[in-house]
């Protein structure tokens, strides 16, 4: 309740709308080439402080989130910070770690802590890719989180999904639910 009401009022505070729409279960378009199967109902809130990234959630953004990023093309950010101005920057010749890297300084920008567990090649978007998981202490309340990543650079584009919650309570709620997204992901032809 504490995480809920300092989203709430950062939101208040920073003049940004939040707003949230049901996604229904079926096929999903995000951005203009990635296309997800999406199994049970999320809430897709939408928030100026979490773009380009689309962050959906079944329980509430302070319990879970599923971070997307469709089409981020080489040299733009996957997040900039609002207070500070810092952006963090995709590259289309970054290696997997780096974009472990990348997805690391976006997590913890509020001092959060970060632990990478596991990084491993995998299909994702109908290619290679890669996924992650890690661990992560979120600063804001001291909860600590588990996380599973999963990211490909098609085309010199980045399409990514990010799935964090309370390691103890949520993660293994929605986190196989996360895998079959991952698992359906395809990114269509430039």
């Amino acid at each position: 309740m504490k995480t809920l009401l300092i989203v709430i009022a950062a939101a208040l505070i920073g003049g940004c709308a939040m707003q949230a729409t049901k996604i229904d279960s079926g096929d999903v378009a995000v951005g203009d080439r990635l296309q997800l199967k999406v199994d049970g109902a999320w809430n897709h809130v939408t928030s100026p402080l979490l773009e380009p990234a689309q962050a959906w959630t079944m329980e509430g953004l302070p319990v879970d989130q599923l971070l997307i990023w469709s089409g981020i093309k080489d040299g733009e950010p996957i997040h900039t910070s609002r207070a500070s101005g810092k952006s963090f920057n995709f590259r289309a010749t970054m290696q997997p770690d780096e974009i472990v890297a990348m997805f690391e300084g976006t997590l913890t920008r509020d001092g959060s802590t970060f632990k990478l567990a596991k990084l491993e090649p995998s299909s994702f978007g109908g290619g290679k890719g890669l996924r992650f998981e890690y661990a992560m202490v979120r600063k804001v309340d001291n909860v600590t989180l588990q996380g599973v990543g999963f990211a490909t650079v098609n085309n010199g584009e980045l399409f990514a999904l990010l799935y964090s919650a309370p390691r103890l309570e949520f993660f293994a709620r929605h986190s196989a639910r996360v895998e079959e997204i991952a698992k359906s992901a395809k990114v269509k032809a430039n």
